[in-house]
């Protein structure tokens, strides 16, 4: 087989997500949140420390993603002064997505170098447990209500598991 000399089109800077940028973003993300943690929820919550332990010992990967799914990946960044408020509604919002039905896995990731910046890994059963996810009173409370009027961008992609 022969080699093509040319080279790879350059994603576009408007272009939100390549495959391979999710697919590398979301195997960082499960191998953090889902690795095997030494300390107890509750003692991370002692320390002050906000966790997402229960996904180590209620879910292994391999449940998360039995089945396939509908993953969806989101990227907010809030309006200037606002990231801080954006967090808190996430904070309240986070275990009421997790506990929801058709959800096999919901992360929500803040941005290290610009903490105006979030991402969401959402991996639902169905397009019926996404759309349920949409219709919930947590999701029109407090992403719909209170979080996205503080938004200066909103992406999303949605992939299915191989």
């Amino acid at each position: 087989m022969k080699r093509s000399i040319h080279a790879r089109p350059m994603p576009r800077a408007h272009e939100a997500f390549s495959r391979r940028s999710v697919i590398r973003a979301f195997g960082t993300v499960l191998a953090i949140y889902l690795s095997p943690w030494t300390a107890e929820s509750s003692q991370a919550q002692q320390q002050g420390g906000r966790t997402m332990n229960h996904y180590a010992t209620q879910k292994s990967l391999s449940d998360a993603v039995d089945g396939g799914g509908l993953l969806v990946v989101a990227q907010w960044e809030a309006k200037p002064g606002e990231a801080d408020k954006v967090a808190a509604i996430l904070d309240r919002f986070l275990p009421e997505a997790q506990r929801e039905d058709g959800v096999k896995l919901f992360l929500i990731s803040r941005g290290k170098d610009n903490p105006a910046q979030f991402l969401f890994y959402e991996l639902f059963r169905d397009e019926a447990a996404f759309r349920a996810h949409q219709e919930s009173t947590h999701f029109k409370t407090y992403i719909a209500g209170e979080a996205l009027p503080l938004l200066a961008k909103r992406e999303r992609a949605q992939y299915g598991l191989m």
